[in-house]
């Protein structure tokens, strides 16, 4: 493949791998402006992964805390059930959420994908026709 014949400020030719018949990249071909904005508009918005982790760690400790308040006695057996019934509850909120993010992701991925390979389609006609 070609390299992107954009040279940076620094004059130094840029290094990305062109994907375009412009012989630019994705970050300097100017038809690719409005993706490389939604792009980093929702890497700014991306929650992550380490946020249901955190929660999750969280809810281990407490677990965790439950357990030794009732080997001392501190909580009533009963109380613990229920008190590890709300929690496993809160854990598969976290656990779903984070599934539903993941797959919202992916269909963003395969969206932007398929718009490429339209693109690439209507290119290719276009150089046909």
């Amino acid at each position: 493949m070609a390299q992107c014949g954009r040279i940076k400020s620094d004059g130094a030719r840029c290094r990305n791998t062109a994907n375009g018949s412009n012989g630019l990249c994705f970050a300097h071909d100017p038809a690719k402006a409005e993706a490389r904005k939604k792009s980093a508009k929702r890497a700014g918005h991306a929650g992550g992964r380490g946020r249901p982790s955190v929660e999750l760690r969280r809810l281990q400790r407490t677990f965790e805390e439950l357990v030794e308040r009732l080997d001392k006695g501190d909580v009533v057996r009963a109380d613990a059930a229920v008190m590890g019934q709300l929690l496993n509850g809160a854990r598969a909120c976290v656990r779903d959420l984070l599934a539903a993010h993941e797959q919202e992701q992916l269909i963003e991925r395969m969206e932007a994908i398929e718009a490429e390979l339209q693109t690439r389609r209507e290119m290719d006609r276009n150089r046909v026709a």
